[in-house]
């Protein structure tokens, strides 16, 4: 018999009941029924009822011990929810593990960690500034002072938003400027000297000055939609600039960063006078500066300052490095303030 007639027989017993037409069986299924076994009574083979149940049967089940355990797991993180839906704590078995703070209590933050917080160095000179002497210095340095005007104009002394915005901005260059050194670093198959982590450690902590300012300050939609404006217009500008120059893009960063300083000064200033409240700090401004549990928004604004001080220090010394004629990767980076 061919192969295609075996086939159809074979089907025909399976449809059938393992009739093939015949009183006396079917030869195309004899091999088979040699190797599962003799025909039961009625004229079904063992073999088609066990290959019919293979095919019909379901999967098995877990065992009830396993199903239990998952059961009771579910029902405890429900628990811990209050009831609502369970929130996975786990991506493809990798879980967070239990964090907490010196003195015991559990983390609050995701957004930051133990350990990338710090205490700023607030006895960092306020008053230092780079005299501009060439024309690149000269250019960022006027600049600035220009950009300056509007800012003025918008916010007068309103330095909650005015900090807002200004942070919204400041986060700006040290993301583009580590984004093309990584490239670079990519193309070029280079070390960076750490210039990459040092830029990206400042658009970091620029933007933590940012989620302390919205704690305090609640932005309104016309200031929402000027943020949008401001940070396309100058993320762009700023890309463009750093790939001309990186030498002028720095020393543009350093004179706003001492711009910034003279804001937050000013700033302290009414806070001092009694203009705006001395309220205390938020939550998150208190653990990622390491603060005392009683510190206010004076305290707050002090290490923000301090902060900026020291990102002026270090945009000014990259713009140095490319002034003398060097790459920033010939310089090591100014680590491990933050």
């Amino acid at each position: 018999m061919s192969r295609q007639g075996v086939l159809r027989s074979l089907a025909r017993s399976f449809v059938n009941g393992g009739s093939c037409g015949g009183g006396g069986g079917c030869p195309a299924l004899r091999p088979f029924e040699a190797e599962f076994g003799r025909r039961r009574e009625g004229g079904v083979p063992w073999g088609a009822i066990y290959a019919r149940r293979m095919l019909s049967s379901p999967a098995t089940d877990p065992a009830p011990a396993d199903k239990a355990r998952k059961e009771s797991a579910v029902a405890e993180e429900e628990k811990k929810n209050g009831g609502g839906a369970v929130v996975p704590s786990s991506y493809w078995g990798i879980s967070r593990p239990k964090i907490t703070r010196e003195d015991g209590t559990e983390w609050p933050w995701n957004c930051f960690m133990p350990w990338e917080t710090y205490r700023a160095d607030v006895s960092i000179d306020l008053k230092k500034h780079h005299v501009p002497k060439t024309f690149g210095d000269k250019f960022a340095y006027h600049t600035v002072k220009l950009l300056r005007v509007p800012t003025d104009v918008f916010f007068q002394r309103r330095y909650g938003c005015r900090a807002m915005m200004l942070e919204t901005v400041a986060a700006v260059p040290g993301m583009v400027g580590g984004m093309l050194l990584h490239l670079r670093s990519l193309r070029k198959f280079e070390q960076s000297g750490g210039w990459i982590k040092a830029l990206l450690e400042e658009a970091e902590n620029e933007r933590m000055h940012l989620m302390t300012m919205v704690e305090l300050v609640k932005p309104k939609w016309y200031e929402r939609l000027l943020v949008l404006a401001v940070q396309g217009g100058f993320f762009n500008a700023y890309f463009v600039l750093y790939l001309l120059s990186p030498k002028l893009a720095h020393r543009v960063v350093g004179y706003l960063e001492e711009e910034a300083i003279h804001s937050y000064t000013e700033f302290l200033k009414d806070l001092n006078s009694g203009a705006i409240e001395n309220v205390p700090a938020p939550a998150i401004a208190i653990d990622y500066w390491r603060l005392p549990k009683d510190s206010t928004l004076k305290d707050v604004i002090t290490v923000i300052r301090a902060d900026e001080a020291h990102h002026r220090d270090v945009n000014h010394f990259a713009s140095d490095i490319h002034f003398q004629g060097r790459k920033l990767k010939d310089s090591p980076a100014p680590l491990g303030y933050h």
